[in-house]
């Protein structure tokens, strides 16, 4: 098969997944549940293009661990954080918005299929890694990816854990974490999140295809300008006033010494 036959049938499997996803959520009422698959959808792809390909390389493999490995974390961790808690507001508001005889269908196009598409583009350096490396193939890129994926890993997983520990003291409430990871940036869990995507196209690199990196591009670039930093900027500014002082002293993405 083609690069572009496996594609599609990577999109193919990611629209069937989306769509079950979609049917239960009508039944719970409940969208916030696509955010929980999010993670969980790239280990699946991710496992699925390997199959796919009859080449069996050190590089594959060391990609479904690192998959797998953040995959699974980041939708643990979101399912964890969202137990009892009923929809996210976002979902809330469109079901506001259209009405609850028009946004269980409206879901299926606005939530679930557009995550869907995002998550097939995202997935490409996956698959050129998986489509193109060679038997033998381990090189020094695959070395640098390696070491970026873990600094990305600790700083996205150590955020989040770090925020849980703040968030889990009644005493905190109101106030901003400015401890740990946070003391240098503002965003851990994003900046290591888009790292983790910068070692996956560097992974693809190392395989000797380019132009599937945009598929990283595109989920650093939602991270820092659409559903990460720029939207919870937003919310954060209007919610806790200690936070402009914050925003102040430290910087938004890329960890660095605070400001006096």
């Amino acid at each position: 098969m083609t690069f572009l036959q496996v594609y599609l049938v990577g999109l193919a499997l990611i629209v069937a997944m989306v769509t079950l996803l979609w049917i239960y959520s009508v039944i719970i009422k409940n969208a916030s549940i696509v955010d929980v698959f999010w993670g969980f959808g790239f280990v699946v792809t991710n496992i699925i293009y390997l199959i796919m390909n009859d080449v069996s390389s050190p590089r594959q493999w060391l990609l479904v661990i690192l998959v797998s490995v953040w995959g699974i974390r980041l939708s643990g961790y979101i399912g964890w954080r969202n137990y009892g808690k009923g929809e996210d507001f976002r979902y809330q508001k469109f079901r506001e918005d259209y009405g609850a005889h028009r946004y269980w269908w409206v879901s299926y196009f606005q939530v679930f299929l557009l995550q869907g598409l995002l998550m097939w583009l995202i997935s490409a350096p996956l698959l050129a890694t998986h489509f193109y490396s060679q038997p033998d193939s381990l090189n020094l890129i695959d070395l640098f990816a390696f070491i970026i994926w873990l600094i990305g890993f600790v700083f996205e997983a150590g955020g989040d854990w770090q925020l849980a520990k703040f968030k889990a003291k009644p005493q905190n409430k109101g106030k901003v974490l400015n401890t740990g990871f946070w003391h240098y940036t503002r965003h851990p869990n994003y900046f290591g999140d888009a790292t983790v995507w910068v070692a996956y196209a560097l992974f693809s690199v190392a395989s000797g295809s380019y132009l599937p990196v945009l598929g990283s591009l595109l989920m650093i670039g939602l991270i820092i300008k659409v559903s990460g930093v720029a939207m919870l900027e937003r919310t954060l500014k209007e919610t806790k006033p200690a936070y402009k002082d914050y925003i102040e002293r430290t910087n938004s993405f890329f960890p660095w010494f605070p400001r006096k």
